[in-house]
């Protein structure tokens, strides 16, 4: 699939960890990112995320978003482990709960590492640092693809496909025309 070429649009990042979700978002050309929130991780019910996928949602809803990074944890060797798996299954979610808004995945190598640097040269204390610090490796994985898509004019990543047989937060879609659920 050919890459994507950047159209003007807020940008949003996400940095998936097991507990809590960093979100940050960029301004309408792409320039800056800033910080947004950090969010806890829900639990699942009824097959579908509750809190923080919702809350997602909402703010791509709310800004208009134009593309939505989610950062990829590779190994330093460029393998993927079970943390990979998980950002995959987390953007594939988000991606059928935003669509048709693109979900992309961006390597964020090294970027909870440079946020700890970032939070510590700012002067926060570094027990303090797990309150921000998923907000700030979205800001660094954000800042590293708008930097990307000024360098190539194209929008970085692996674009995650949504499945036009599930429903918007990954469960099955009801089948109108038989009143059925349809399944993968």
């Amino acid at each position: 699939m050919p890459a994507e070429p950047v159209v003007r649009g807020v940008r949003l990042a996400v940095d998936v960890g097991s507990v809590r979700v960093g979100l940050a978002v960029s301004d309408p050309d792409g320039l800056v990112a800033t910080p947004v929130a950090t969010l806890a991780r829900g639990a699942v019910r009824d097959g579908a995320r509750a809190g923080d996928l919702v809350q997602l949602v909402e703010e791509v809803r709310e800004r208009s978003a134009a593309v939505v990074y989610v950062g990829l944890p590779r190994h330093l060797s460029g393998a993927e482990g079970a943390a990979a798996a998980a950002a995959r299954a987390y953007a594939g979610t988000l991606a059928q709960a935003i669509a048709p808004v693109p979900v992309r995945l961006v390597d964020e190598r090294m970027t909870t590492v440079a946020a700890h640097r970032a939070l510590t040269a700012s002067g926060r204390a570094g027990r303090k640092h797990r309150a921000v610090v998923d907000q700030a490796a979205a800001v660094v994985i954000l800042q590293d693809a708008l930097d990307a898509e000024r360098a190539t004019g194209r929008r970085p990543g692996e674009r995650v496909e949504a499945d036009p047989r599930r429903g918007a937060l990954g469960g099955p879609q009801e089948d109108t025309t038989t009143g059925g659920e349809t399944h993968r």
